[in-house]
C-alpha cells in the first residue's frame, strides 16, 4: 500500500480545502482496502476479545465522522440516528471477563453496514468541500480542528485494525499487498550509547498544527545522562529470556504482571508460536521461521520483566524524547533524523510493510546519537504513566478522548510501528495502552542510569 501524501493542509493563511479532501479520500480509501481484507466468515467475528466485532469499525469510522462533523460542529442532521448511536464509541475493558458477550443480534448486516458508510462519507466530502469548517475563535472548527480530528482518528483506526486482523487465521483473509523490498537479516552487534544531560520538550503549541489534546502544551524537563541501546531487543535476544524460564520467574514480574502471567497462562510473546521443536513468527498473511533480527513485539510488561532479568529498566518519555530528538549540540529535532518531513528511507511505518524488518535496517532514520527505530519498526514502549501535562485542557471536538484514560492503567508508546500513519508520525504524538494488552505492535530497548 502507498504512503499518503499529507502534506500541510492549514497555516495561518487558512484551511486548504483540496489538501483535506485529497488526504480524506486517501484514507477513505485505505479504509475500504483494509476492511475488503476480511472475509464474509470473519466479518462479525472479535478476533481480539477485549475489542468489538469487525463490523462494528466498518460503521464506527464513518459514524464517529459524522457525529463529530456533521452534527456536533456544523449542527446539521446526520444519515441514521440509530447506527450513530451504535457506532458511536468503541470499549477498553480491563480484561476479558469485563467484555460484554453479546449475540451478534445487535450488529446491522455487512451490506447495510457499507451502504451507511458510503452514504456517510458522501455527507462528509460534501461538508469538507462547502461547509464552514474553519471558524476562527471556535473551539471546534478554528484552523478546521474537528476535519483534522477526524482524518486523525480514522488513520489511528487503521492500525486498530490492523493489529486485529492479525489475529485472525489466515484462511479468512485476503492478502492486502505483497510485502515490500526484503532487508538484510543481519543481527546488529549489541551496543549502547550515552546521552547526556540536558533539556527534553514535550509536547505542542497550537501554532504548531493540530494536535490531540494530551499532546498540550509544552513543557520543558531536564534528563539526567542514561545510557541506551542503540537498536531495539530483538526476536533472538528475547528468545534467551524464554529459554532461561523468564516467564516461570516470579522475580521478574510485578504483582499484576505475574497475575496476568498465571491467569492467561503465557509463556512466550504472542505472536510467536511453536511448532514441535521451532519456533514461528505469526506474519499477518503468513507464517514464517522466527526473524531473529526482527525486534521483539510484547507486551509492557513482558518488556519491563526482560529488562529486569538483564539488571537495567525501559525508558522513561522524556528519556525517549531526549534520545529521539535531542542533539549533542543542545538543539531539538523535530523527528530523529533533522527536520525533514517522514518519507520512506527514515523508517518503517505508514504502510510500507505489514510486518517488521531488521532492527536498523533504516539509516536515514537514525538519532543524533546514532540510535535506530525510534520512529517505525514498532511503538516503543515506555516506564511512564499516561498523565495530562500541567495545563491540559479536554478538546471540544472528543472530550473524553485523553481524560478517560488518566487513570493510572496506561502505560505511554512512542515512536510508530509499520502500520501508523506518517499523518501521525510527530514529535508531540502519544500512544497509551495497559501493561498486560499484547496485541499492538510495540517493542522496546533498555536503559541504564550513569
Amino acid at each position: 500500500m502507498e504512503m499518503i501524501d499529507f502534506a500541510r493542509s492549514t497555516s495561518d493563511e487558512g484551511v486548504d480545502r483540496k489538501a483535506l479532501l485529497r488526504q480524506f479520500r486517501a484514507l477513505r480509501e485505505r479504509s475500504r482496502h483494509i476492511f475488503d481484507c476480511v472475509s464474509d466468515e470473519a466479518y462479525f467475528q472479535r478476533p481480539i476479545p477485549l475489542r468489538n466485532p469487525i463490523v462494528f469499525y466498518e460503521g464506527h469510522l464513518p459514524g464517529f465522522a459524522v457525529n463529530t462533523l456533521v452534527k456536533s460542529a456544523l449542527g446539521k442532521k446526520g444519515i441514521d440516528e440509530e447506527l450513530e448511536i451504535l457506532f458511536a464509541r468503541g470499549i477498553d475493558p480491563a480484561d476479558e471477563a469485563s467484555v460484554n458477550k453479546e449475540d451478534g443480534s445487535l450488529w446491522p448486516s455487512r451490506e447495510r453496514t457499507r451502504e451507511y458508510a458510503q452514504a456517510a462519507y458522501d455527507l462528509l466530502e460534501v461538508a469538507i468541500a462547502r461547509d464552514e469548517i474553519e471558524v476562527a475563535g471556535d473551539p471546534k472548527r478554528d484552523r478546521a480542528a474537528v476535519v483534522h480530528t477526524i482524518l486523525e482518528h480514522e488513520a489511528m483506526h487503521h492500525e486498530t485494525l490492523l493489529y486485529m486482523l492479525h489475529r485472525l487465521p489466515h484462511e479468512l483473509k485476503n492478502p492486502l499487498a505483497a510485502e515490500g523490498e526484503i532487508f538484510p537479516a543481519t543481527i546488529p552487534e549489541k551496543t549502547s550509547v550515552v546521552v547526556p544531560a540536558g533539556t527534553a520538550t514535550l509536547g505542542r503549541e497550537p501554532s504548531q498544527g493540530f494536535g490531540w489534546d494530551n499532546e498540550f502544551p509544552t513543557r520543558q524537563v531536564v534528563v539526567e545522562p542514561f545510557s541506551i541501546d542503540v537498536n531495539n531487543v530483538t526476536n533472538e535476544e528475547f528468545l534467551r529470556f524464554v529459554e532461561a524460564g523468564g516467564y516461570r520467574n516470579e522475580e521478574l514480574w510485578s504483582a499484576e504482571s505475574w497475575s496476568w502471567i498465571q491467569h492467561e497462562r503465557v509463556e512466550h510473546p504472542l505472536f510467536w508460536e511453536r511448532r514441535d521443536r521451532d519456533w514461528l513468527w505469526r506474519g499477518m498473511f503468513q507464517y514464517i521461521d522466527l526473524p531473529g533480527s526482527w525486534p521483539v513485539y510484547v507486551s509492557q510488561a513482558e518488556a519491563a520483566a526482560y529488562a529486569r532479568w538483564k539488571s537495567r529498566r525501559l525508558m522513561t518519555e522524556t528519556e525517549f524524547h531526549r534520545a529521539a530528538f535531542g542533539t549533542p549540540a543542545g538543539e531539538e529535532r523535530l523527528f530523529p533524523w533533522g527536520d525533514e518531513q517522514a518519507d520512506a528511507t527514515r523508517g518503517n511505518f505508514d504502510f510500507q510493510r505489514y510486518d517488521p524488518v531488521c532492527v536498523g535496517a533504516f539509516e536515514e532514520g537514525r538519532s543524533a546519537w546514532g540510535i535506530h527505530d525510534l520512529m517505525g519498526n514498532g511503538w516503543e514502549w515506555t516506564s511512564s504513566l499516561f498523565e495530562p501535562f500541567p495545563g491540559f485542557e479536554p478538546m471540544a471536538n472528543y472530550p473524553q478522548y485523553s481524560a478517560d484514560f488518566f487513570d493510572s492503567a496506561h502505560l505511554v508508546m512512542k515512536g510508530a510501528s509499520p502500520v501508523t500513519s506518517s499523518l501521525l508520525v510527530r514529535r508531540s504524538f502519544r500512544n497509551w495502552f495497559r501493561p498486560t494488552y499484547p496485541y499492538v505492535y510495540a517493542t522496546f530497548r533498555c536503559v541504564n542510569n550513569i
